[in-house]
């Protein structure tokens, strides 16, 4: 349950820092997210260490208030934090995470350039992808203005808790990109106008792609890759637009209370066992560029050199400052 503590067994392996003992706190997600974690992490590379891993499970908002409310204790509760891209973004803005030394995390120089930055380890990531059905749409979208096909209207879903990505998306085919959303708000009208089916969340988006009735959307191409394996008619098109990233990434706060467990810990998570069984089991790329998939795993989770060409990573300064307008937006003009 969020919000809960659930120790681990102590742990470790080759990966671990001889340094490195004693407790360390995990704030995560719960579900495969920490099951993973606890079986590929702490049971396979950490197993012999002197570290003993106790997870904090919650979602990255009750993270980052906690992170907040801590902020002056010269002991926080976290060791290291498990935040998206513009969590972990906001979370430095506010002067609450230490500054990574990279010769503790040697794995670190396997992570390509477009994905680092001086305050996190990028774990794993996944492109933004079209789904569709292939009952229903006979030729693969290329690109998201598909999506405004009047042949699909009434047919195509968005997802609420995404407003950000999908006023992005649109922004992107109507001259505008990702330090420039506003062309994208006149474009969802439009799809609006066309009868765009609204869902609350990814679920609910799964189980309309699932009954067939919505037959294309945005989403993570993770899962797509998860929803094709539990049955649901789906196919993944990459857009022309290029594949714009979303990184689950994991920090050490500054006043963590054990920062020679939590490098440890970083490095270890970066190892190609873990990233593999994340790769087969979630869907999501490995952020290590030494690790080799399987071709046929590779070909669905992760991505040709041509495609590595157009990754983008989103502008977290634009967002931290527009956000709230945005939600705004979507709920006032999008949705009401």
């Amino acid at each position: 349950m969020a919000g809960t503590l659930a120790a681990s067994t102590v742990l470790a392996g080759t990966t671990v820092r001889a340094a490195a003992s004693g407790r360390l706190v995990v704030g995560t997600w719960g579900g495969d997210y920490q099951n993973l974690q606890q079986q590929f992490i702490v049971d396979a590379e950490m197993k012999d260490s002197a570290i003993n891993v106790v997870f904090d499970t919650a979602n990255d908002t009750v993270r980052k208030t906690k992170l907040l409310a801590e902020r002056r204790l010269p002991r926080g509760s976290m060791d290291i934090a498990c935040l998206t891209g513009q969590g972990a973004y906001e979370m430095n803005e506010n002067g609450l995470l230490e500054e990574l030394d990279e010769s503790k995390v040697p794995n670190m120089k396997h992570v390509p350039a477009a994905f680092r930055n001086n305050y996190s380890v990028p774990h794993i990531y996944t492109g933004r992808v079209i789904l569709y059905n292939p009952k229903y749409v006979k030729t693969p979208p290329t690109s998201y203005a598909d999506l405004w096909d009047p042949q699909y209207a009434g047919k195509v879903g968005v997802i609420d808790i995404q407003y950000q990505t999908t006023i992005e998306s649109a922004a992107m085919i109507a001259g505008g990109g990702l330090d420039n959303y506003e062309p994208g708000k006149d474009k969802l009208l439009e799809l609006k106008e066309q009868g765009v089916k609204i869902y609350p969340t990814n679920e609910a988006m799964a189980q309309a792609l699932k009954t067939e009735e919505c037959v294309m959307c945005i989403m993570w191409n993770a899962r797509g890759y998860m929803w094709k394996q539990a049955g649901i008619p789906v196919e993944i098109a990459v857009p022309k637009e290029g594949l714009v990233l979303y990184i689950s990434e994991m920090c050490v706060p500054k006043n963590a209370q054990n920062k020679e467990a939590a490098y440890a810990y970083l490095n270890a998570m970066m190892e190609p066992g873990p990233q593999t069984a994340f790769a087969k089991s979630m869907g999501y790329a490995p952020t290590n560029s030494t690790v080799k998939l399987e071709p046929e795993l590779a070909k669905q989770v992760d991505y040709t050199e041509e495609q590595r060409k157009g990754l983008m990573v989103q502008n977290m300064e634009y967002l931290a400052k527009n956000d709230a307008a945005l939600q705004d937006w979507w709920n006032k003009s999008f949705k009401g």
